[in-house]
């Protein structure tokens, strides 16, 4: 794996080791390919229409029409979210947060408050990056369960979504997820934004990946990933493609608790 080495200001070691943990897990799924799992693409859901329409938050964008593509954070809130939120706020774009419980969601609460009255969708990767499938039961349901409550809490409203650590999940995590009213994503892009603190290498990565439907993963924990965020918005709308969070991706159909989408 990539040393990770680049100074992460301000963070204390907590967040460092939570960090090395986010990059060895989106490693090992970029190798694995999450191989065999069955997932879900966007296009399927939008075929099955659900009983609710999902409202765009940021005006109406129906993605069986439009080039619809989500941007995803995995891992914060951060100290780099302040800024990230400012750019998404100027671009009007809209984002899907995945976020931790742990010394993130703990320690930012008015991010996280912030992230929800802008309009982004904020979603759960688990408590304390555990990784779900070595684990026993009751401890997956407490390691999902305690991020839902957090956000609740400072939103008024429980995750619908989740991102499991490394993207690795099983029949008992979809078990407990369908139990919690959570639906798992995972990703199509990949930016691998902890193994540089190049922001152009990083813009590129994510512009050669990009394709309909796609979405897009990204960590605002890292230093360079932030600063690439305006011109990854940019090229990508003069390719004609419409940012939308994740439930808009899907609309009008809905993610499934327990399903898993990519």
């Amino acid at each position: 794996m990539p040393s990770l080495t680049r100074k992460m200001k301000n963070t204390g070691a907590g967040l460092r080791a939570v960090a090395v943990s986010v990059a060895a897990a989106s490693l090992a799924v970029v190798l694995t390919g999450c191989g065999g799992l069955d997932t879900t693409a966007p296009s399927s859901v939008r075929a099955e229409p659900a009983t609710t329409t999902q409202a765009a938050r940021f005006g109406s964008v129906d993605c069986r029409e439009a080039k619809c593509i989500a941007l995803t954070f995995d891992a914060g809130p951060s100290e780099n979210s302040a800024r990230l939120l400012d750019i998404l706020k100027e671009k009007q774009v809209p984002a899907t947060f995945f976020l931790l419980g742990k010394r993130h969601i703990e320690k930012y609460p008015e991010l996280v408050e912030r992230m929800a009255a802008e309009g982004h969708e904020v979603a759960s990767h688990t408590w304390d990056h555990k990784i779900l499938t070595d684990l026993g039961e009751d401890e997956i349901r407490e390691e999902l369960r305690r991020p839902n409550d957090a956000i609740e809490r400072l939103t008024g409203r429980a995750p619908t979504l989740m991102r499991p650590p490394q993207g690795r999940t099983d029949d008992t995590v979809h078990k407990i997820s369908r139990e919690l009213g959570l639906a798992e994503v995972l990703w199509t892009v990949t930016a691998k934004d902890y193994t540089t603190t190049d922001s152009d290498l990083i813009r590129e990565r994510v512009l050669d990946q990009a394709g309909r439907d796609g979405i897009i993963l990204l960590h605002d924990i890292y230093d360079g990933t932030v600063p690439a965020v305006p011109g990854i918005i940019d090229a990508l709308k003069e390719r004609g493609y419409v940012f939308v969070t994740v439930p808009q991706l899907l609309a009008p159909g809905e993610a499934k608790p327990g399903e898993v989408y990519r």
